[in-house]
C-alpha cells in the first residue's frame, strides 16, 4: 500500500473500454486503484459533424456514436483523471479494450462499439499522452491478467477468466503467463459456437456464447418470451431481480445463459487443460442466479475426468479487474506483456509514434 508521500512508487495509468462504460484510473504495483473515473461508453454527444459521417449530435444514422466523438469522450475522461494524478512515478499506460484487436495494425474493432472499426486507439493514446509507453490488449485478457495478478486466479498457472457484460469476453493464463495468441485475441470464449442453429450474434455469426449469455442477449430473449420488467426499463439488473423473485421466464433466461457458458467453458478446458475458471464482468454481479446454472452446465458437458476437476470461482476484483489487468501490462511485464500485446513507444509531443507488437 502506498502513501501520497511515497514518490518512488511506480503507478500506471490504466484504461478499460467496454461496450457499457469506459474507465480510467491510476493503479499501483500492489493492484490498488488509487484514483478512478468512469463514464458510459455512449455518453459522448458533440456539436459538429465529424470526419466519419457523424451528425450534429455526434451519432451516425444507424444510431452508433461516431468514432471521433467517442475518442473525444475518452480523451476528456483521461484528462480529468490526469488532473488528479497521485504523487507517484507514472511509468506507462495500460489499456484494455473490447475486441477484436488487430495486433499488426495496432487497431481495435469492438463488436459492441460500431463506431470504432479499425480505430488506431494505441497510437491516439500515445500522441495524447506524450512521453509514456502504451500497451494495449483485449479487455478480456486484461481481466485475466488482473485476476491472476491480484485476484481469484493468483497462484494458479492455467486459468480462464470469462467476462459477462454487454458482451462475453475472456482471457487465458497458461503456464503462469498471459496467452494472447499471434493475433492478440486468444481466450475469446464469447465467440465459441455452442448452438449450431442458434440466434445471430453481434459478431455476424450465430450460436455464439455471447448470443445467449451476454446481458443484452439474456434480456432480449426474456422479453421475446414474455418477461415484463417491473420498472419498465429492461436491464440485466432488473432481469436478475425478477429471477430472484421467482419469475419463471427470468429464471429460464439465466438457466439458458449459464448452460451456454458451461458448454463454452468445457470446450475451452478440453482444449487448454484448465484447472480454474473465474467468472467476472458486470452481469457476474448476479452470480447468485448465474453461477448455479454455469456449474450445472459444467456437470452436463464435462464428463471426462480432467474436465470434472475444473473449479469455477467468482471474480475477486469485480469490475476493477480490467483496470488492474491493464496496469499489469505495464507494471508486471514479465508475466503479462507477452506476445500479442500491442506496444507503442513513448512519443514526443506532436509526433506519430512507431507501433509494434511485443
Amino acid at each position: 500500500m502506498y502513501s501520497d508521500t511515497d514518490t518512488n512508487a511506480d503507478v500506471a495509468l490504466a484504461i478499460d473500454i467496454g461496450g457499457t462504460k469506459m474507465a480510467a484510473g491510476f493503479v499501483g504495483i500492489d493492484g490498488v486503484v488509487l484514483e478512478q473515473r468512469s463514464i458510459p461508453t455512449f455518453a459522448g454527444r458533440f456539436d459538429g459533424a465529424g470526419p466519419d459521417g457523424a451528425g450534429p449530435d455526434g451519432t451516425r444514422r444507424d444510431g452508433a456514436v461516431a468514432g471521433e466523438a467517442l475518442w473525444r469522450s475518452l480523451a476528456a475522461l483521461i484528462d480529468d483523471v490526469m488532473s488528479a494524478a497521485p504523487r507517484h512515478r507514472l511509468v506507462g499506460v495500460g489499456v484494455g479494450c473490447a475486441g477484436p484487436v488487430d495486433v499488426d495494425k495496432a487497431t481495435v474493432s469492438p463488436v459492441n462499439i460500431p463506431g470504432w472499426r479499425g480505430f488506431p486507439l494505441a497510437e491516439r493514446l500515445a500522441c495524447h499522452l506524450p512521453g509514456l509507453p502504451v500497451r494495449l490488449a483485449g479487455d478480456g485478457m486484461c481481466a485475466a491478467a488482473g485476476e491472476h495478478w491480484h485476484g481469484a486466479g493468483r497462484g494458479v498457472d492455467d486459468v480462464l477468466v470469462v467476462v459477462v457484460s454487454t458482451g462475453v469476453g475472456g482471457g487465458l493464463i497458461q503456464s503462469g503467463r498471459l496467452f494472447a495468441g499471434p493475433t492478440g485475441n486468444a481466450g475469446h470464449v464469447g465467440h465459441m459456437v455452442v448452438d449450431l442453429d442458434g440466434d445471430p450474434c453481434p459478431c455476424g455469426g450465430r450460436g455464439c456464447v455471447e448470443a445467449i449469455a451476454s446481458g443484452p442477449s439474456m434480456v432480449g430473449w426474456a422479453l421475446r418470451s414474455g418477461w415484463r420488467p417491473p420498472n419498465g426499463q429492461p436491464s440485466a439488473v432488473d432481469l436478475a431481480d425478477s429471477a430472484r423473485a421467482g419469475d419463471r421466464t427470468a429464471g429460464l433466461a439465466f438457466a439458458r445463459a449459464g448452460r451456454a457458458l458451461g458448454a463454452g467453458v468445457v470446450s475451452a478446458a478440453a482444449l487448454c487443460d484448465l484447472s480454474l475458471v473465474v467468472l467476472g464482468g458486470g452481469v457476474s454481479r448476479a452470480a447468485d442466479v448465474l453461477l448455479p446454472p454455469v456449474r450445472a452446465g459444467l456437470r452436463e458437458y464435462g464428463r471426462l475426468g480432467f474436465l470434472r476437476d475444473v473449479t469455477v470461482r467468482e471474480a475477486r476484483l469485480g469490475v476493477a479487474a480490467g483496470l488492474v489487468g491493464a496496469a499489469a501490462l505495464v507494471l508486471a511485464p514479465g508475466a503479462y506483456a507477452t506476445a500479442g500485446v500491442v506496444e507503442v513507444a513513448p512519443a514526443p509531443a506532436h509526433a506519430r509514434p512507431p507501433i509494434a507488437a511485443i
